[in-house]
C-alpha cells in the first residue's frame, strides 16, 4: 500500500502556494498518494463558527489515517471564544515536539551574508502551554514548564539530524543565569545528550543570541541550534529575516510517528487571488514532505532546482527583486527539477 498524506491547503493565500506545492510533486512523479481535506478559519466562518476547532471531524479522521500532513498557512482568529491554532491542535494532538526550520542564505540575495543552520525549537512545552493565571486585578502570571523528558526528546532529534548532515557544532540557546531551574533542565539534558558524538556543544543566552545573530552571523553557520519554545520562535524568525524573505522559509513538526510540513510564513490574506506571492517556502517543505515519505531523490531535484531558480533572478517574485507571477516561477521550479531527475 502507497504511503499517505493529508494536504490542508488553509486560508488566505494557502491555496495557491499549495497548488504551486502540489504542481511541483506531481511534475516529479511523486509517488506517495495526496488526500485533499479542509481546515482553517475560511472554512469555520463558513460553517457558521460552530464547531469547536479550525479543524473538522471529518478532516482529522483523514489526518489520523494518514502517515503525515501538509498544512497551508492558516488564519487565526484573535477574538475571545475563537479556536486554538491549526498548528498548535496539532502539534498536540500527534504530540509534534520538534519544531524544525532550516535556514540557508542565497548567494544573489545575500551576497555579503551568509547563513546555513537549521533551529530545533521545542514546540509543546515552555510557556506556550498557555497555563496563566489571574492573581488580582492588577496582576497575572503565566507558568513556563520545562522537563526533561520535553527537553531530552527534543535535543536528541537534533543530534540525529546533526549526524545525517554532518553537522559538528550546536548551539543551546538560554537564559539560565535568570531562569536557573528551567533552563537548568534544559542545559543539564542538552549536555547529555551531546555525550559522546564529538559534536561541539556552547551555550549562549538569548540576548545575546539575538545580537550576535545580526553582527556575527557566519559564526552559526554549520551549526544546529537548540532551544525552549519560546526563545527559539523569536530566534527562528530573526534567522529567517537574515535570509531576505519569510517567503523562502520551509519548516516541519515532526514527532516519533508522525510529521506535519509548512511554509513558515502566515496566510498574507491581502495578497490572496494576486498570483504574486512566493511560493518557495511551501514548495521546499512538499520537498521535505517527499524526503519524509521515503522519496530522497525528489526533494534533492527540488531543493537543487529552486536554488538555481533564486540565484538566477530571472523568474522570481516581487520580495525577491523580481516581477514573475506565483505560478511562473513554480514553472521555472519544475523546469530545472525534471532536468535533475532525468540525470
Amino acid at each position: 500500500m502507497s504511503k499517505k498524506a493529508a494536504v490542508m491547503k488553509g486560508d488566505g493565500i494557502g491555496p495557491e502556494v499549495v497548488d504551486s506545492m502540489l504542481k511541483v510533486l506531481k511534475e516529479c512523479n511523486f509517488q506517495s498518494e495526496l488526500i485533499l481535506c479542509e481546515a482553517g478559519s475560511e472554512q469555520w466562518d463558513k460553517n457558521g463558527r460552530k464547531d469547536a476547532s479550525y479543524i473538522p471531524d471529518a478532516t482529522m479522521k483523514t489526518l489520523e489515517e494518514a502517515d503525515c500532513c501538509f498544512k497551508g498557512p492558516t488564519t487565526t482568529i484573535p477574538v475571545p471564544g475563537a479556536p486554538r491554532s491549526v498548528a498548535v491542535t496539532l502539534r498536540q494532538k500527534f504530540d509534534l515536539y520538534a519544531n524544525i526550520r532550516p535556514t540557508k542564505t542565497y548567494d544573489r540575495l545575500t551576497p555579503d551574508r551568509k547563513l546555513d543552520c537549521v533551529c530545533f525549537r521545542e514546540a509543546t512545552e515552555g510557556l506556550y502551554t498557555g497555563v496563566e493565571a489571574k492573581i488580582t486585578d492588577d496582576a497575572a502570571i503565566a507558568i513556563r514548564k520545562i522537563t526533561r523528558h520535553g527537553s531530552r526528546r527534543l535535543v536528541d532529534s537534533a543530534v540525529d539530524w546533526a549526524n545525517k548532515f554532518n553537522m559538528k557544532k550546536m548551539v543551546a540557546i538560554t537564559k539560565r543565569n535568570i531562569l536557573k531551574q528551567t533552563d537548568g533542565i534544559f542545559w543539564d539534558e542538552t549536555q547529555k545528550a551531546v555525550e559522546g558524538t564529538g559534536i561541539e556543544l556552547s551555550e549562549i543566552y538569548i540576548d545575546n543570541m539575538a545580537q550576535q545573530m545580526v553582527i556575527a552571523t557566519e559564526q552559526f553557520n554549520g551549526a544546529v541550534l537548540v532551544s525552549t519554545n519560546l526563545f527559539m520562535d523569536i530566534i527562528s524568525e530573526l534567522a529567517s529575516a537574515l535570509v531576505g524573505s519569510i517567503g523562502l522559509i520551509y519548516s516541519a513538526n515532526i514527532g516519533d510517528n508522525y510529521a506535519m510540513f509548512e511554509a513558515a510564513h502566515g496566510s498574507a490574506p491581502q495578497f490572496t487571488g494576486q498570483n504574486k506571492v512566493n511560493p518557495t517556502a511551501t514548495v521546499l517543505s512538499g520537498a521535505w514532505m517527499a524526503d519524509y515519505m521515503g522519496e530522497r531523490e525528489i526533494r534533492d531535484a527540488i531543493f537543487d532546482a529552486t536554488e538555481k531558480v533564486i540565484n538566477e533572478g530571472k523568474v522570481v517574485t516581487w520580495d525577491i527583486g523580481g516581477n514573475a507571477s506565483t505560478t511562473q516561477m513554480t514553472d521555472a521550479i519544475i523546469t530545472y527539477a525534471k532536468e535533475n531527475l532525468r540525470k
